[in-house]
């Protein structure tokens, strides 16, 4: 899950063949509060936007509980070309993480070094943004 930046906000490691929606709730709730120098801290995001493959009511009711507007594409009805503004995003963010080795073929038996993998490619990711945004 990423931001509107392509910063990463939450990972998490998964068998291939599971569902994203068996996950999608998990993930919304792995966000941290978002810190700002005024005022409280917000503790969703404003608005979602998904690809067809969260399109179940599940999704929808889970975000609405949250207070955050959601933009899921409907399978047979919307075309992915809309929501390819946003999507980009998320794809330029994969593509990042494809540049570390380790995490572009999995190497690692255990799932635990694979997940430290991801968080320190993420961190990287966000140390790099950081180092552009303030240099």
């Amino acid at each position: 899950m990423v931001d509107a930046q392509g910063i990463p906000l939450a990972i998490r490691l998964s068998a291939a063949n599971v569902n994203d929606v068996t996950l999608f709730e998990m993930m919304v709730a792995a966000i941290e509060p978002i810190k700002r120098p005024l005022g409280r801290p917000r503790k969703r995001p404003a608005k979602w936007h998904a690809d067809k493959a969260y399109d179940a009511q599940r999704c929808r009711d889970y975000l609405r509980r949250r207070g955050i507007a959601c933009r899921i594409a409907r399978k047979g009805i919307e075309s992915s070309e809309r929501l390819g503004r946003y999507r980009w995003v998320v794809e330029r963010t994969l593509a990042w993480l494809n540049q570390f080795r380790r995490l572009t073929v999995r190497y690692e038996r255990r799932a635990t070094i694979h997940q430290a993998c991801l968080d320190l490619g993420c961190a990287l990711i966000c140390w790099d943004f950081l180092q552009a945004e303030f240099c």
